[in-house]
């Protein structure tokens, strides 16, 4: 019976303090009575020390070649985490690396097809190159709002690029850590998500995302139509006409740039609206926001009907197979148009804010248009209704309050105009 016990007491001991897999030892010394042991890995020179207290294991490397020196420190070490934990110093618990594993493969099967690959992608390349190396090792309950704090500053002092990140790359950042954190948190291993946002920050200053000007577009389509008519290399025909009519389809439809590049010939047609007695088209359009509805402007048959006398297309076929994103880039070099005033670089997507814009400036009604791009009232009042001067109602604005020719006071006499408001 002894000889069982002895041997169960050993096999405990070998699980609790057995390395994780894929980690060999060359040597191992057990010292204070089994509860520390020293080992050296194959490929290191170094004498590592782990031990097992509170229920979890923990270790630590020597930095030592010399074996005597490493079962000093070793038992120091010991005595150390002893210490804390008889005063309740020694915190325990999982991990951020073992949260990030766990969240990674979750967060991945959980929104198939709901998100992204590449968006989910991005999450997994953020842990492994900036939130990992930092957060890595500190238990769950020891990342507080000042370590994130902290974090922001390490950014800021190591980007590689030697200027600090753009504030979009950071809150991605925080996007992903905060992501992290609520995984735990459903798990049972994190009490309470801490309070991520930064400190010291003030209002967001309002800014508008780059559009073209009516008469900057106007330039613009110009220059297409001139590419179209008299390509600069005759190879180039067929993709200087299909960049110019994708510019007046996508600045008359407001479609965003991914929705147009699923866009098929079933999902347009010319139908004649009955409340304004004009041809426009009826888009089914496929995108970020699902399936959703699009009545486009006036402008835009006329494009995609040579889109369809140009390519004779079957009803699966794509109306932009191509994005001409060279050509496209080409045009607004020569045409001093790829930047605006505040340095914002245009895009395909550019065209999509200048028909919401151009909307705004007409007198649209916001909410139907927010409906007609699918997205938000919100999104349309913060980035483009802030700088659109047709929505202010100078009449609304320069109201003046009527005044009395002869004003008395209380006790019946007229009053005398006050000299320092005669002009």
């Amino acid at each position: 019976m002894a000889h069982l016990w002895h041997t169960l007491g050993a096999l405990k001991f070998f699980c609790q303090n057995a390395l994780p897999c894929g980690e060999r030892m060359s040597e191992v010394h057990v010292i204070l009575g089994g509860k520390v042991r020293v080992y050296q890995r194959e490929r290191s020179p170094y004498w590592q020390c782990s031990a097992f207290l509170s229920g979890r294991k923990w270790r630590a490397s020597t930095k030592t070649d010399s074996l005597a020196h490493a079962k000093e420190f070793a038992e120091d070490w010991f005595l150390d985490l002893s210490g804390k934990s008889r005063a309740g110093l020694l915190k325990t618990g999982r991990t951020f690396k073992e949260a990030a594993e766990k969240f990674l493969p979750e967060y991945e099967l959980l929104t198939l097809g709901e998100r992204n690959p590449r968006y989910v992608k991005q999450h997994g390349d953020r842990l492994r190159v900036h939130l990992r190396p930092f957060f890595g090792d500190k238990l769950l309950s020891e990342i507080t709002p000042g370590l994130v704090q902290e974090y922001r500053i390490h950014r800021t002092k190591t980007s590689s690029t030697g200027r600090p990140p753009a504030r979009a790359t950071l809150h991605h950042e925080i996007v992903t850590l905060r992501l992290v954190l609520k995984a735990a948190s459903r798990h049972g291993w994190l009490e309470h998500v801490p309070d991520l946002s930064p400190p010291y920050k003030a209002s967001n200053k309002i800014s508008h995302r780059a559009w073209f000007s009516p008469d900057e577009y106007r330039k613009l389509y110009e220059a297409t139509r001139k590419r179209a008519k008299a390509p600069l290399k005759k190879q180039h025909g067929w993709g200087s006409e299909q960049l110019h009519d994708y510019v007046l389809f996508m600045a008359n439809t407001g479609l965003r740039p991914d929705e147009s590049a699923r866009l098929q010939y079933r999902d347009v047609s010319v139908v004649v609206d009955q409340a304004t007695g004009e041809r426009i088209l009826e888009i089914e359009v496929r995108g970020k926001r699902g399936v959703g509805y699009c009545k486009s402007m006036p402008g835009a048959v006329v494009p995609f009907e040579r889109l369809k006398a140009r390519n004779k297309p079957a009803a699966t076929d794509r109306l932009f197979p191509q994005t001409h994103r060279a050509l496209f880039n080409a045009v607004l070099d020569e045409e001093g148009l790829k930047v605006d005033r505040d340095g914002q670089r245009r895009t395909a997507y550019s065209l999509r804010h200048t028909y919401i814009c151009m909307r705004l400036m007409e007198g649209a009604d916001i909410y139907q248009i927010a409906k007609n791009c699918r997205t938000s009232v919100e999104m349309i009042e913060n980035f483009y209704a802030s700088h659109i001067k047709n929505t202010l109602d100078a009449a609304a604005i320069n109201v003046r309050r009527a005044k009395s020719k002869n004003r008395r006071s209380s006790d019946g006499r007229a009053s005398r105009p006050n000299r320092a408001s005669v002009m």
